[in-house]
């Protein structure tokens, strides 16, 4: 309790230290003074290449020396350390090199020399915390290379089509019963879904605060609430103090969702559910042949043109000629057309991140490479790891590496040597029960691990440097299920993998059967239905210990637990729906147990873990073209529509070369810093059929697009009701994340 106590307090304090600090911080140039005197304006980087923690950017810069009232532009190239903050979507300096400065003519080499010795020592500090969806925005993907993830299974699961209020109740594999002492009765215990077995004979589910039974665990189930036993009280109770706001959930349940009597659906094998309202209601998207489907939660499209429907799972795309019928995979790039065209702004613009070649599927394959970054002290930070009975490991196919197949922790073996990656950490021990230490390295055939094994994801958690006291740790969202797949991401790698179902119940990694949706600043989220207690959170079973849905979610390792999120909202706009349209629990919301291991092992360099917040109740997103955006305008999306950026004097950029350019602000010109006679001055840049135009533009317009998207996402954080999920003690995730039998 006194460590959540103090992880609060460090947070509360954060979100003071922000909303003090940020507006400086986000502001563009920056100034810092020289040693001879001179002034100094670093204009917004323009970055270049982002790898591991590695950002390459250049910038434009000017120098107004004492006495003179000119200054003097050039560019200079950084290579920066960075620590990268996912939880508030930001990055921090942690050292800076400068290997090139240019200006135009010939400049002092002493002056050269001491601006680089400036830079390098100020520009940590002055750029404050950058924005890293400004980042992302800008970098050239051409430039960047692409880790992409190979092998992926894009099989269809079963897909079941309701037009009624329905639940899909997974079962992972044949249902395998428990003894739960404090309840005094069996449990279903490898189902997220509170499934009884109750002392005559029938099956009992309880979710959304109603009760259903069941002739067998896997039904047919009907509504009971007014004919439930008696000692199934325990339980109710049990399941809705777990999911209570007294233990750091959204209990808040509408009267109207609250009265929602549910069909079950019950599945032994992936699957997953789409349901409408009633019958199919279409609208049509303005621009294109689609219509979506109104009256659902799910992405469902039509093709008018082919009358085909498609459905977005997972961040997979299938289609059908009939909702009911058998649905087939169609990657990103082969959609029609019409599906790029959608405008952003519009009621489905959050499925463009799922569409090859749009601005939001650029953009989210960068974020998925972009690693969580901490600081792990060498000489305290240890894990440990609970096996059901004797250690047990299996070969991990096309490899010499073994895994721990009867534990909740993630465990390889190589030789003789055991790794252990907990939340995000590297470990290794000469034994498999310990003792562990933080490693310095990991294996090099981890990147050999196919997605058919689940320890995929520990392919994408990475060792970047080492220091006597330290080791520089980080993981891309490949270890919390989000793959780079072709010209798009996706969720999950679309295999099933058995789970450990004997004393203790260790599930892994899952794809489908939760209707994930993504969006670039809450990740991936559970679709529609799942919130108001009808998964478990937090539950102890047998003796007070918590089993792989309390500890450890569902997806494998902790940090995959998601927090449960209710939100009433249903905001339009710039990928504003996805992220509220009731959307009731968020999984890859990174600021979740990061914040509590770092607490207890885990350092940031300069101890600032701001958490972005800002008023008002509406997404931003870029102006009508005319006005020097890119996107058309819709009505009926939102009413604000501000710059992004009204900062005037932010508006000097550099190209490749060195060459500094502006954007005159009476004319809308742009023109080229040149030396004339001794003298610099700025001269207009032909600007029409001009490549290099062409290419300012699209700086621009990416530094704008990424202007709002940190806008959207503080309005997002400020907006929502997500909460962290409860601390818990600072045990690592080896330990307690099983479920025992008869205990």
């Amino acid at each position: 309790m006194k460590i959540f106590t103090r992880i609060m307090m460090m947070m509360f304090s954060a979100v003071l230290a922000f909303n003090t600090s940020h507006a400086a911080q986000d502001t563009w140039p920056k100034v810092i003074n020289g040693s001879d005197g001179s002034t100094i304006k670093i204009y917004e980087l323009q970055p270049e290449s982002f790898k591991g923690n590695i950002l390459k950017a250049r910038a434009a810069i000017s120098i107004l020396e004492n006495g003179k009232s000119d200054p003097t532009f050039g560019t200079f190239w950084a290579v920066a350390t960075v620590e990268t903050d996912r939880d508030n979507r930001t990055l921090t300096m942690q050292s800076v090199k400068i290997p090139n400065i240019k200006f135009p003519g010939q400049a002092d080499p002493n002056m050269i020399s001491s601006l680089k010795t400036t830079l390098e020592s100020q520009l940590p500090q002055a750029a404050g915390d950058i924005s890293l969806d400004e980042v992302l925005s800008s970098i050239d993907q051409n430039q960047q290379e692409t880790k992409l993830s190979k092998d992926l299974n894009n099989d269809a699961p079963k897909v079941f089509y309701v037009t009624r209020p329905s639940i899909l109740v997974l079962i992972d594999g044949e249902p395998k019963l428990q003894q739960n002492n404090d309840w005094g009765l069996e449990t279903v215990m490898n189902s997220p879904f509170t499934i009884i077995k109750n002392n005559d004979g029938r099956f009992y589910l309880y979710g959304g605060k109603h009760w259903y039974a069941a002739p067998s665990a896997t039904g047919p189930y009907s509504y009971t609430n007014d004919n439930i036993p008696q000692n199934l009280q325990k339980v109710q109770n049990a399941v809705d103090n777990a999911n209570s706001s007294n233990a750091g959930y959204d209990d808040s349940v509408s009267a109207s969702n609250q009265n929602e009597i549910s069909d079950i659906i019950v599945s032994t094998k992936p699957a997953e559910l789409i349901q409408s309202n009633g019958q199919p209601s279409f609208t049509a998207i303005d621009g294109t042949s689609l219509s979506y489907m109104n009256n659902s939660s799910n992405d469902i499209i039509l093709d008018n043109n082919s009358k085909q429907y498609y459905v977005l799972i997972s961040g997979r795309w299938f289609n059908s000629l009939v909702l009911d019928g058998r649905w087939q995979y169609v990657a990103a790039n082969a959609l029609p057309a019409d599906f790029a065209k959608i405008p952003e702004g519009s009621p489905k613009d959050n499925v463009l991140a799922s569409v090859a070649g749009t601005d939001a599927a650029r953009e989210a394959i960068m974020d998925a490479q972009i690693p969580q970054t901490a600081k792990v002290e060498r000489a305290t930070a240890s894990t440990s790891v609970a096996y059901d009975g004797e250690p047990k490991f299996e070969n991990v196919q096309g490899t010499d590496l073994d895994y721990g197949v009867n534990t909740q922790a993630s465990v390889i073996r190589r030789g003789n040597t055991y790794y252990s990656v907990d939340k995000g950490v590297w470990f290794e021990s000469q034994t498999p029960n310990g003792p562990w230490a933080v490693s310095t390295e990991r294996p090099e055939e981890v990147d050999m691990i196919p997605p058919s094994s689940p320890v995929y994801n520990l392919k994408y958690v990475y060792v970047y440097d080492v220091t006597p006291d330290y080791v520089y740790m980080g993981y891309t969202p490949g270890y919390l299920n989000t793959f780079v797949y072709g010209p798009t991401v996706v969720y999950g790698t679309g295999y099933y993998y058995n789970p450990w179902a004997y004393g203790y119940y260790h599930p892994r990694p899952w794809t489908w059967g939760f209707n994930m949706c993504y969006n670039p600043w809450a990740g991936w989220s559970m679709g529609y239905g799942y919130g108001f207690g009808w998964l478990h959170f937090g539950i102890g079973f047998g003796g007070g210990r918590s089993y792989g849905y309390g500890y450890g979610g569902w997806w494998g390792p902790s940090v995959y637990r998601p927090p449960y999120v209710w939100n009433r909202n249903r905001a339009y706009g710039y990928y504003g729906n996805s992220f509220a349209r009731n959307r009731s629990i968020h999984v890859n919301n990174y600021t979740t147990n990061i914040y509590r291991y770092r607490n207890d092992v885990v350092t940031r360099d300069n101890g600032r873990n701001n958490f972005n917040r800002a008023n008002g109740n509406n997404f931003n997103r870029p102006n009508n073209p005319a006005n020097g955006g890119r996107f058309p305008n819709n009505n009926n999306a939102q009413p604000n529509r501000s710059q992004a950026r009204p900062n005037a004097q932010n508006n000097v950029y550099s190209d490749r070369n060195g060459n500094v350019f502006q954007r005159n602000a009476q004319n809308n010109q742009w023109q080229q810093r040149q030396q004339n006679q001794q003298r610099q001055q700025w001269k207009p840049v032909q600007q029409n059929n001009n490549p290099q135009v062409q290419n300012l533009n699209r700086q621009q317009q990416m530094r704008d697009r990424g202007a709002t998207r940190t806008q959207n996402f503080q309005q997002t954080r400020a907006n929502s009701s997500a909460p962290s999920r409860p601390s818990g003690g600072s045990r690592p995730s080896g330990g307690g994340s099983e479920r025992k039998r008869g205990r």
